[in-house]
């Protein structure tokens, strides 16, 4: 795969993973964590940076690409640090808490809503697919774009070494 190839591809799954919870937390009602919403930052950042790196010369591209697995390293660690919240291994940010939607209209329907509206617990995982929190999902994510990403970005300049390559 070229590398051009490899920075879209990057961009489309940092888009697409990034897209997934958005759609779990707009389109299935699950409402994020501090850490949930601190952990798409990594998205956020890598999806551009592999698009532009996408159209640019290969060693800008390269040095890009090298960010991009970098920043998605920080993301697979973030994954790490809340999977293990989750699983009690250490414990979770004191301040957690997250939310999104509408607040409400006056002082008086806020009043209301404190009796029952609590704060979404980091350390309790929302949904398990193959036991697996979202957290953890999104740490393997992460680490497995990072590691496309880091493979890209090491990749050198080396020529193909295919019978048919001119000058061999």
């Amino acid at each position: 795969m070229s590398l051009r190839a490899l920075a879209l591809a990057l961009a489309v799954a940092a888009a697409a993973t990034v897209g997934a919870a958005l759609v779990f937390e707009h389109g299935l009602g699950y409402v994020p964590c501090k850490l949930c919403l601190t952990e798409r930052v990594p998205y956020y950042l890598a999806a551009p940076l592999a698009l532009v790196a996408a159209f640019l010369p290969p060693r800008p591209a390269r040095f890009l690409l090298g960010l991009v697995a970098l920043v998605l390293l920080y993301g697979a660690g973030l994954g790490v640090y809340h999977a293990g919240a989750e699983w009690g291994f250490w414990p979770g940010p004191t301040d957690c808490g997250g939310g999104s939607g509408a607040g409400p209209a006056d002082v008086g329907d806020f009043l209301k809503s404190l009796e029952s509206v609590r704060p979404v617990d980091c350390t309790a995982a929302a949904w398990r697919f193959l036991g697996v929190s979202l957290a953890g999902w999104n740490a393997v994510i992460a680490a497995a774009l990072a590691l496309v990403a880091a493979a890209a970005a090491l990749g050198g300049t080396q020529p193909s070494t295919g019978p048919h390559q001119p000058g061999r």
